[in-house]
């Protein structure tokens, strides 16, 4: 497609005075008029011959295999055409509503192909498609305007952010103190799994000693404990409507799913068995435990699977499902969120029935804009009732933790960047001090 420039169209209603003039002054000046035009419609077909390509101008892309969540990756292009000259060409990638709209490159574009680079920001998990290219650009005068479209038809999968689970990860187990605690678990004397039997010796507990293998060997024994692994850890992520909503511009659902990977990726390298648990107003998915580090890669293909949902979360049908499902005491991880005292009355009666045979961690992404507006001063009306509203709803939230915590359930409630380290701590706490 092919249309004028501001520029042209300015030099075309220059002509209107000249067009007056013959009338207006002399008839004579007809010749200036029309020479005038003469010039400015040779003008517009040179830039018309010089500004186009010879052929059929191309983009390829070099799209990276995969995009995560949170992250921008770079999308290279090359720009093939025949341009007789070195001209700017201004590129715009046509992508869905998965991606950002990326920002538009500028290249150099000639006879040789050229490299450009653009940025591409996934928003959410699915596939991804590249849907076409618009390249723009103007002829040597700046009179006229080039646009072509080349499709591309490119589809990307975007998945849950492995590689700030594989950084969290590498800052955790390259940590001495993290290291340390992982030798602390495996001492004899710690924990409460059975490990063996010892001679009585002064300075040991004696609550320790057996005394049925002590009468049968004819001297005091004790029992050497060491902390328990193949715990069972399950993470039971709420894939409602409230966990749709974006927070910090991705939706609180991909946030969860991150926290959960990491967690589960440490859970697996310190022995313990992780299992997935997805629930709205109906069960979604459920994984059972299990161990090793190969069982990560399943949890990664199971939570990149999850969809948003648009359905209002039944915590009654999910917990008591969930509940059913383990057959042994497990700690499960519940991430979720909640808006009011109102809506979470059945979230709390059900965590507090789960919490009876399991030990619960409850994880909530806190919104900081809703501490900025109760903190912010109020110098008119709408702000008054913007912070009025906005303290009303961080009191029914803190309301919300405090029943729970009364309720022995273990909560957690942070900014989506510090979120993560807050439940791998909580966990390893729980593990260290035998809670699980």
């Amino acid at each position: 497609m092919i249309v004028p420039t501001r520029r042209a169209v300015l030099l075309l209603a220059a002509q209107v005075p000249l067009a007056l003039l013959p009338a207006l002054v002399r008839p004579a000046l007809w010749a200036l008029w029309a020479a005038a035009l003469a010039t400015t419609a040779g003008a517009v077909m040179i830039e018309a011959l010089l500004g186009r390509s010879r052929g059929t101008a191309s983009v390829r892309t070099q799209a990276p295999a995969a995009l995560y969540v949170g992250e921008e990756d770079r999308l290279g292009l090359t720009l093939a055409g025949a341009w007789r000259a070195r001209t700017e060409v201004e590129i715009r990638c046509d992508v869905d509503e998965i991606l950002a709209a990326p920002p538009p490159v500028r290249a150099l574009a000639g006879p040789a192909p050229v490299q450009a680079e653009t940025v591409l920001q996934p928003r959410r998990r699915g596939k991804a498609t590249l849907r076409a290219a618009w390249l723009r650009w103007r002829g040597p005068l700046g009179l006229l305007q080039w646009t072509q479209q080349r499709e591309l038809g490119q589809a990307i999968p975007v998945l849950p952010n492995v590689r700030a689970v594989r950084g969290a990860a590498l800052r955790f187990f390259g940590s001495r103190q993290f290291l340390s605690g992982l030798k602390v678990e495996r001492h004899l004397g710690d924990g409460s799994e059975f490990e063996a039997l010892r001679e009585h010796e002064r300075g040991l507990d004696a609550r320790a000693i057996d005394w049925k293998a002590s009468a049968r060997h004819h001297k005091l024994l004790s029992r050497e404990y060491r902390a328990e692994r193949n715990h069972a850890v399950v993470m039971a992520i709420d894939t409602g409507h409230l966990m749709s909503e974006p927070l910090l511009g991705i939706p609180r659902l991909d946030h969860a799913i991150n926290a959960s990977l990491l967690l589960a990726y440490v859970a697996l390298k310190t022995g313990d068995r992780v299992g997935l648990f997805a629930f709205d107003q109906k069960v979604r998915l459920f994984a059972e435990p299990q161990g090793g580090v190969r069982a990560f890669g399943r949890l990664l293909q199971q939570t990149s699977g999850l969809a948003y949902s648009t359905a209002e979360t039944n915590f009654t049908l999910g917990l008591l499902e969930l509940g059913q499902k383990l057959r042994r005491r497990s700690l499960v991880v519940v991430l979720t969120d909640f808006v009011d005292t109102v809506t979470a009355e059945l979230m709390i009666e059900n965590l507090s029935r789960l919490g009876r045979g399991h030990r619960v961690v409850f994880v909530a992404l806190r919104d900081a804009t809703l501490d900025v507006l109760a903190a912010a001063d109020p110098f008119d009306l709408d702000r008054l009732s913007r912070a009025v509203i906005a303290s009303d709803l961080v009191r029914e939230r803190e309301a919300v933790l405090a029943r729970l915590r009364r309720l022995g359930v273990q909560c957690i409630d942070g900014l989506p960047g510090a979120v993560t380290t807050q439940l791998v701590n909580r966990y390893l706490d729980l593990k260290r001090r035998e809670m699980m």
